[in-house]
């Protein structure tokens, strides 16, 4: 058997270090499948309930609370909602903006000052977002100590997953064997830019990251760079580009060219939808909605009033529709709905609104349709511009890939999604949206039976609920997933 070492990192958490294969078996109450948010808030929430657990966290990062979202480190890089829509808390709205007032207050975040609006209405870097969710965790761990319940770190990728009536079993990057009684795929977002593709074009190996800022400072400055979607993660790209040093040409290339709304705070509006549970379609869904905004517009209200009230019934208009309906919103709708809900945080959306009036930053409506052999050092790639039949090729010094999130998980080339689908463990969500569960997170096979001992939640379960990636959809469904493990 390899040595095992063990450290404490700064959360009082136990790495089980990377690379040190074992033959031994690890047992637990509680598999976690992955440590970003929805991971680390299970696990706070298992901690806080009644009961003594073990519950481990496997997750290759060196820190949990981070995942996908909340590794960046830039200060520009920032939650798209401002604190007051952030919490973690699913029984107290305004904890982090109680959280940041105290972190600001004891010298954290100095460049606050800034931004002369009230803390719940700041929208924090997410690197002191992450921060938020480690210590919170922490104050779990601490009562979780009291009933004898710990939480351990375990740093590495599960590669396989087995199941049967008495255990789930994962076996590790490492070679490190762990059973437990139940498992949670609690696997994030696959970020298209960061995921390796079943079917791949060879995009991202040829392509920057775009929240790279160092790579991104060995460019010239005054050089043209490709973006591919235009999207929240090309406004990322662009924030990283601006602090790289770059002043060059920026050239975005979407299906609809459609940029994300700057989010504002606009002011209460009627939940119409709480009154009238006749709306059911996506189709009486927008013409009811766009009334809305004309009488917000009319009255001298923000549009996006009306619009924020729809935020808390998707999850139950979209589990209600039938595959049809689903299928004409994601085709017809979804679009405007990602560039009108899913918003850019002001100071984000400032520099990219600038940038274009510049004539530096050119969005532009057309098709990736593939790479072209390069010349000259630059990336090249082929597009078709919408509505027009034929292709071009154009070129520049750097390709980015802001293509979003990738749900679909049999195009995911890791280990662990192809292996689970492979045995029939999981199926496709609703429209390939993430895997198929019950409204309790229970996975379903690939025969439709519910799992036992097998769960998931968060950006997962996408196809059951279309929003399942916010922090509160995740605080929501850790709380309720909590209490049924438990």
């Amino acid at each position: 058997m390899a040595d095992q070492t063990n450290t404490d990192n700064e959360n009082g958490m136990t790495d089980i270090q990377n690379g040190q294969a074992t033959d031994a078996i690890r047992h637990a109450d509680i598999l976690i499948i992955g440590g970003g948010l929805s991971g680390t808030m299970l696990a706070a929430q298992l901690m806080r309930l009644p009961g003594r657990r073990q519950v481990l966290v496997v997750e290759p990062r060196a820190e949990l609370g981070r995942g996908e979202a909340y590794s960046a480190v830039e200060l520009g890089h920032t939650l798209n909602g401002n604190a007051a829509r952030m919490s973690v808390d699913p029984d107290n709205a305004d904890d982090l903006t109680q959280w940041l007032t105290e972190y600001i207050a004891g010298g954290g975040w100095p460049e606050s000052d800034e931004q002369p609006v009230p803390i719940s209405e700041l929208f924090p870097p997410r690197g002191i977002f992450g921060l938020y969710v480690q210590q919170r965790l922490a104050e779990a761990q601490a009562v979780g100590a009291l009933n004898g319940s710990t939480v351990e770190h375990v740093r590495a990728e599960v590669v396989d997953l087995q199941s049967d009536a008495d255990a789930v079993r994962l076996t590790l990057s490492d070679g490190q064997r762990l059973h437990g009684a139940f498992a949670v795929l609690a696997t994030g977002m696959f970020a298209a830019a960061r995921t390796p593709q079943t079917e791949s074009s060879g995009l991202n190996a040829a392509a920057l990251d775009p929240w790279d800022v160092t790579a991104m400072r060995q460019l010239d400055p005054q050089s043209t760079v490709l973006i591919i979607g235009s999207g929240l993660t090309m406004v990322d790209a662009v924030v990283s580009l601006e602090q790289a040093g770059h002043r060059g040409p920026i050239d975005v290339f979407s299906r609809h060219g459609l940029l994300p709304h700057v989010r504002r705070q606009p002011p209460a509006w009627p939940d119409f939808l709480a009154e009238d549970h006749g709306i059911r379609t996506p189709r009486q869904l927008v013409r009811e909605l766009r009334r809305q905004c004309r009488q917000a517009i009319e009255q001298g209200i923000d549009w996006q009033a009306p619009l924020d009230t729809v935020r808390a019934h998707v999850g139950r208009l979209w589990n209600q529709a039938s595959d049809v309906q689903r299928r004409q919103f994601v085709r017809h709708v979804r679009p405007w709905w990602e560039s009108h809900h899913h918003r850019s945080p002001p100071l984000s959306a400032e520099l990219v609104a600038r940038l274009h009036a510049q004539g530096r930053l050119r969005i532009q409506a057309a098709s990736f349709k593939g790479l072209e052999p390069s010349r000259n050092g630059e990336v090249s790639i082929r597009i078709r511009r919408r509505g027009v039949a034929q292709t071009e090729v154009v070129s520049g010094a750097a390709l980015i890939n802001s293509s979003g999130i990738e749900y679909d998980w049999r195009r995911v080339a890791r280990p662990l999604p192809q292996r689970l689908l492979a045995r029939g463990l999981i199926k496709p969500g609703p429209l390939a949206l993430g895997i198929a569960a019950q409204a309790d997170g229970a996975v379903l096979a690939a025969d439709g039976q519910p799992a036992s001992r097998l769960f998931a939640m968060g950006p997962p379960l996408r196809g059951m609920w279309w929003e399942s990636t916010a922090v509160t959809d995740v605080a929501s469904q850790a709380k309720a997933l909590a209490a049924r493990l438990a």
